[in-house]
């Protein structure tokens, strides 16, 4: 296991890939999302999907569980939204991604995700609350959907000017 260096914006060529299904879950597999698990517990977050690392693959890790309680670690291979309820929540958002920047994001109140676990066996889950936003900002990065693109056109046009300023002038 290592901790990977995390891609930021304004590095859109890669965040805005499509990632592709997992065939199996395998060893290799299984490497990646230890991988992944201990970059995002180091960044620190509560939830990582592989591009985030450079790997195109639709491949998630999450863990909500506070500081002081048990790691309760869930590993995600080729989740999909099956269900999502006409309700909505506001959820004040962030992203190790987007370092820093934070904003109200409205979503479905509940949705049911099918996945693979680590084992690639199939399951489904229904989740409410803050499960439910982590797992659809997740997976909308495994689609190449950035959380501030459920913003107002102004507000992420001016967060990837100020991203792409801080490239450049190094402080990324």
């Amino acid at each position: 296991m290592s901790v990977k260096p995390i891609i930021l914006l304004p590095d859109e060529k890669i965040l805005r890939q499509v990632s592709k299904p997992v065939k199996q879950v395998d060893t290799a597999t299984r490497s990646i999302f230890d991988d992944m698990l201990e970059t995002m517990y180091a960044a620190p977050g509560i939830g990582l999907a592989a591009i985030q690392i450079g790997v195109a693959q639709r491949l998630v890790v999450l863990d909500l569980s506070k500081t002081g309680e048990t790691p309760k670690p869930m590993f995600l291979a080729n989740p999909s939204i099956v269900w999502s309820s006409p309700e909505e929540s506001d959820y004040e958002e962030g992203c190790l991604s987007i370092p820093d920047f934070y904003e109200m994001v409205q979503r479905p109140k509940e949705v049911k995700v099918q996945f693979q676990d680590r084992n690639g066996e199939a399951h489904e889950i229904h989740a409410a609350g803050l499960l439910a936003t982590c797992l659809q900002h997740e997976i909308d990065h495994l689609n190449g959907v950035l959380f501030i693109d459920h913003i107002s056109r102004l507000k992420r046009a001016r967060v990837i000017k100020k991203f792409q300023k801080a490239d450049k002038l190094g402080r990324l």
